[in-house]
């Protein structure tokens, strides 16, 4: 699902990692915000970032899309370092990467048709007939179809939400970053935005990077898998051959720094008193 203009590893190398930070620090005047943070998100995996209001997280996201330059340290997207490039060489890696966040960010004077359509539209690569089916087949993908005509007014947060997902992966974007998706929604709704992170994943093979306040977000994504035969979620098992929860790496934001990166067991079986206040 990458970019068209991205040159794949030859064959027979590994694949780097999708995202990589080494080193990163980023201060606002005085306020030292991120201070030597480091970690790896391989291909396909899931890292969900947890921490309190203020500790980083939103900014994280926008170092990743190159919306904020860190003061030092490297950040490389699929291999190539994005610190050091311009608005213009930004705009590709762009393009592998979707965004949602938490308020759906739509746009309130266009229809869901027109909303998710905009991003293919700007690259006007195709005619309106293949727009339409695109547009049909995300839609379809997160069950919204006959939202097609809507406008933003008329739905729920949950289809807000669901609607931002489809637009985000319209283009067909190899990294998916989400910002507090679940926010403000009821339990039920959560639970099927967190399993449509899940479905990206294993049915799309995306790379993705949640960050969320809600502990029952981050273990669904790293507890569940997707099965394309059942149309569904199924839990993970010992015997299930999953590796999603291995895979599934848990950051947590503190003080400026990182102060834990672990898996799903590491989190939970912690005796440390911070790390059992996000798993209460």
């Amino acid at each position: 699902m990458a970019d068209p203009s991205y040159i794949p590893p030859a064959a027979g190398s590994p694949a780097p990692p999708s995202i990589e930070l080494r080193g990163v620090s980023l201060a606002f005047d005085e306020k030292i915000v991120l201070r030597d943070i480091s970690f790896e998100i391989l291909p396909g995996a899931t890292a969900v970032l947890l921490g309190v209001s203020g500790s980083g997280k939103s900014v994280l996201l926008k170092l990743m899309l190159g919306l904020l330059k860190p003061d030092s340290g490297d950040i490389l997207i699929e291999g190539e370092n994005i610190a050091p490039m311009s608005e213009a060489g930004l705009y590709a890696f762009r393009r592998r990467m979707g965004i949602v966040f938490q308020e759906g960010a739509l746009f309130d004077s266009l229809s869901v048709y027109e909303n998710v359509s905009y991003r293919l539209r700007e690259e006007g690569k195709l005619e309106e007939g293949g727009i339409e089916q695109r547009v049909r087949q995300m839609l379809g993908f997160v069950e919204l179809e006959e939202a097609i005509d809507k406008m933003p007014a008329e739905l729920s947060g949950g289809m807000r939400r669901r609607v931002a997902i489809a637009r985000a992966i319209i283009s067909e974007p190899s990294i998916m970053l989400y910002d507090s998706p679940t926010a403000g929604l009821d339990p039920v709704t959560a639970h099927n935005i967190d399993a449509l992170m899940v479905k990206m994943r294993d049915a799309q093979h995306v790379t993705s990077v949640v960050v969320t306040h809600r502990i029952q977000d981050a273990l669904v994504v790293s507890g569940f898998v997707y099965s394309t035969a059942q149309q569904g979620l199924l839990p993970v098992t010992a015997n299930s051959g999953s590796q999603v929860a291995e895979e599934t790496q848990f950051l947590v934001l503190r003080d400026a720094g990182l102060y834990f990166r672990g898996n799903r067991q590491e989190l939970l079986t912690s005796r440390d008193p911070y790390l059992r206040g996000f798993v209460k």
